[in-house]
């Protein structure tokens, strides 16, 4: 199938590239949470994981999308994954005791580096996207690269866990180093005309047009306010740990598992999405599909069966890949090819700092109200979220896709 008018070619070794650096992070991601956790047995320590990527995340995230859009589309990526490399080289010095004392001070702030280097990832796939993928395929391409993010988002926990449990921290950031090698290798091996920016305002200015742009558009801002809001509240990824050993009392196998189990159910949506792409009430499906993933957390903390937790957990990965394909359609279709760096990082605010930022609300929610009501509560409030926005943003609930394209 032809993606594009330039070769599959291209389309794929972007795939790589983003997939690989998916593996790498959850990889990191996972063992990392599973260090601290061993370390302190303190679910506000997990929270502060989420807490220093946010910040380095948040800090980083406008000027790496004014970059791309104004110096580089695919150089900034690179340093990124160059960068995401050095922190795995540190990560597994920190635990072969290479680094003497103040091991948690080690930790936080090789995290903070990953947010740094996360910032530039999401931008440079945008704009290498709309670079070689043609405008009437973005919906299908769309499903096809959020089932190849999903993918990796499945194998990278598993993987992770796997390692920890088999053979060590060490060799777990390790591996994850060689695939930050990889990914870099594949971005760079695009053969794509790159068209060149004019710089015509400064930093400041540049990245006030993105922010009105996402602001005075009510279909975008409400998709990724939505998003946003219920992450911040409704994701439980980052204490399974906690679940691991104190509710089902696994090891870390146990913890790759059901870290990987939500993005089982979203690669299996984003694959059907890929080939039946959502056209028609496209505003409702995704309302509907925010309120299915509350509706799952609420249930998934309600569970004290592993497996059981597991099935819940796939299920909250299938609502979640339907609103990441829609969202993820929704910004490519609406956003103009000069400013997509720029909106894609203003868009990875909305969601990937919500992500560190939940963790962190995740890890407070669970010390002032114990683990389970902690998951209860932040379904909860996902629930709300839907409501009001279905309320305050009546053009998004509206859409249909091809009044974008």
């Amino acid at each position: 199938m032809q993606i594009s008018g330039h070769s599959n070619g291209n389309f794929y070794k972007l795939l790589s590239f983003r997939i690989l650096i998916v593996l790498a992070y959850q990889i990191i991601a996972t063992v990392v949470g599973w260090h601290i956790y061993e370390l302190t047995h303190d679910t506000l320590a997990l929270g502060l994981i989420g807490l220093t990527e946010a910040i380095a995340y948040f800090c980083s995230a406008l000027f790496a999308g004014y970059a791309i859009d104004h110096y580089s589309r695919r150089l900034f990526g690179v340093v990124a994954c160059l960068l995401l490399f050095g922190n795995a080289l540190t990560l597994a010095a920190i635990s072969a005791g290479w680094l003497g004392d103040n091991i948690l001070w080690w930790i936080y702030g090789s995290i903070g580096l990953t947010g740094l280097a996360r910032a530039f990832f999401g931008p440079t796939f945008s704009a290498m996207f709309a670079l070689v993928v043609a405008r009437d395929r973005y919906a299908r391409a769309a499903g096809f690269a959020t089932s190849v993010f999903q993918f990796g988002l499945v194998v990278g926990p598993a993987l992770g866990g796997i390692l920890v449990a088999w053979a060590g921290k060490i060799s777990a950031y390790g591996v994850a180093a060689g695939l930050c090698l990889g990914s870099a290798t594949a971005l760079l091996s695009i053969r794509v005309k790159i068209p060149k920016s004019e710089i015509s305002e400064s930093i400041a200015t540049s990245i006030g047009q993105g922010f009105r742009f996402v602001f005075s558009n009510q279909i975008i801002l409400g998709a990724q306010s939505l998003d946003m809001f219920a992450v911040l509240f409704g994701g439980a990824v980052s204490l399974l740990p906690a679940f691991i050993h104190d509710v089902y009392h696994y090891g870390p196998e146990g913890l790759g598992i059901l870290r990987a189990a939500p993005a089982i159910g979203a690669v299996m949506t984003g694959l059907y999405m890929a080939r039946n792409p959502i056209h028609r009430h496209t505003g409702k499906w995704l309302l509907a599909a925010v309120a299915g993933f509350g509706i799952s957390m609420i249930c998934f903390a309600l569970s004290v069966n592993f497996w059981l937790a597991g099935l819940l957990l796939i299920l909250s990965g299938v609502f979640d890949g339907v609103s990441v394909v829609l969202r993820s359609t929704i910004l490519q279709l609406a956003t103009p090819d000069a400013m997509r760096g720029r909106v894609s990082a203003i868009s990875g605010i909305f969601i990937g700092s919500s992500n560190e930022l939940g963790a962190f609300e995740s890890g407070i929610a669970a010390r002032l109200m114990g683990l389970v009501p902690s998951v209860i509560f932040g379904g909860t409030m996902t629930l709300i979220v839907v409501g009001a926005t279905a309320k305050l943003a009546p053009k998004l609930r509206r859409l249909e896709l091809g009044q974008l394209q």
